[in-house]
């Protein structure tokens, strides 16, 4: 690709980037707001189109008294309230179809003009695999509140959340390869290796945040630093089978949460004080200061989310701070990558 084809190519993948980030959060507020099982139906074409008249809503309204969380939390709902909690599935969804179409149209116009060699051609179509895959996650997470819970499995939440964190990080990643030039360089092996370790916890991490929020484990134990006067909770293996309680004990959820959060930290505090004694370029060293500050922020996220007992506003920042850090180990490693990178 030339220069110019190149600058349309990576403002259509950070398009995405900031579309799939929109998701995540509105996917947020979602969960939060208890909005996330008030479309009863998955219709690719006709869901775009939200109730149109009274009827329409009556009938849409009706569907969701069909449901447990109707019928045990909602009973007293009225259209009013139906409305409210519809706004937001209804938004997440249309933001999932606005990313499927940014990410197509912009495709076919490449591949019309030839703008895409075979190697991007097989990227792009790994991103739309990525992003068929999401699609049908957020069907099988709703799908799972619709029979016999009042809410959606916190495992298949794990898994939607996690699977839209990856699409993300491949999608920024291609726009990096673009938007940086490579130059043959030494790189420091250790830090290399080290930020694919931190990029593993902070994965686990997300995964145990999706848990957190979804059992609404951080509504127990609303103390800090210990839990609730203890270190080591006496009530994290209650649980029958042992192994259940790391899936599903509140307490024991919220302490992993807790003991991954402090890990974090540590490894990348760790990782700063190491780089300053190595001879590395202006985007390798404020790669990992943009690091330190991301968990600085979100560790101090989650601790007022926890004493506050995770109200709608700063869950939904902690879950953007979660994806700002993600976001920026992802930068540091790409920069610690086998070659050296310039900016053009």
């Amino acid at each position: 690709m030339i220069n110019s084809d190149k600058k349309k190519v990576v403002i259509w993948l950070l398009s995405g980037c900031i579309l799939i980030f929109l998701m995540v959060v509105i996917g947020g507020i979602t969960r939060l707001t208890g909005s996330g099982l008030s479309i009863t139906e998955w219709n690719v074409v006709m869901g775009a189109i939200p109730p149109l008249n009274e009827q329409a809503w009556q009938e849409a309204f009706d569907k969701y008294k069909q449901i447990p969380q109707f019928q045990k939390l909602n009973y007293d709902f009225e259209l009013g309230d139906f409305k409210q909690i519809f706004f937001w599935e209804y938004l997440h969804r249309l933001i999932g179809r606005t990313i499927g179409m940014v990410f197509l149209l912009p495709f076919l116009y490449f591949l019309w003009k030839k703008k895409l060699d075979k190697e991007w051609i097989r990227k792009s179509l790994f991103l739309f695999a990525l992003g068929g895959l999401q699609g049908f996650l957020g069907w099988y997470m709703v799908k799972s509140g619709l029979t016999e819970r009042t809410s959606v499995s916190h495992y298949r939440l794990a898994v939607h959340l996690i699977a839209a964190f990856i699409t993300f990080g491949f999608t920024f990643w291609y726009a990096l390869q673009l938007m940086f030039e490579k130059r043959e360089s030494n790189v420091v092996n250790k830090m290399s290796g080290f930020l694919k370790v931190i990029l593993g916890f902070v994965i686990l991490q997300l995964v145990y945040g999706a848990f957190t929020a979804g059992l609404h484990a951080g509504k127990v134990a609303n103390t800090f630093p210990t839990m609730d006067g203890e270190w080591i909770p006496a009530g994290i293996n209650v649980m029958s089978p042992g192994y259940m309680n790391l899936f599903e004990n509140l307490l024991t959820v919220q302490f992993i949460h807790r003991g991954l959060a402090y890990t974090i930290v540590i490894m990348i505090v760790a990782l700063w004080w190491i780089s300053r004694k190595e001879n590395l370029s202006a985007h390798q060293k404020k790669a990992i200061q943009v690091c330190l500050l991301a968990v600085s922020v979100q560790f101090l996220l989650g601790v007022f989310t926890l004493l506050y007992r995770a109200p709608v506003t700063l869950a939904a920042l902690h879950q953007v701070g979660g994806f700002f850090l993600f976001s920026s180990v992802i930068t540091a490693l790409f920069f610690f990558s086998k070659v050296k990178l310039v900016a053009k």
